[in-house]
């Protein structure tokens, strides 16, 4: 998974990092649906518990290194050879 020997991840890892995101991102509603209504900031503190912190975190997995939109098409594209979605 990484391109031409140099140790730069190649197309590849988009497969990985589309996985990855999902998983986490699973992670932390499951975890906010255990939590229930404990789940929720209340008060003026506004303090997170590893659950909480895990859940908004996540979010972020779809984005940072190009959204999972961007990650598809770069497998789509460079990894299965499938023509380049048209520009609007």
């Amino acid at each position: 998974m990484t391109g031409l020997g140099d140790g730069a991840p190649g197309p590849e890892a988009s497969i990985g990092k589309l996985a990855w995101a999902r998983w986490h991102r699973d992670l932390g509603e499951l975890a906010m649906e255990i939590c229930g209504g404990a789940g929720t900031v209340t008060g003026p503190g506004y303090g997170l518990s590893e659950w909480q912190r895990l859940w908004l975190f996540s979010r972020a997995d779809t984005i940072y290194g190009g959204s999972d939109e961007i990650q598809r098409n770069v497998v789509a594209e460079r990894v299965l050879g499938l023509p380049k979605e048209p520009r609007a």
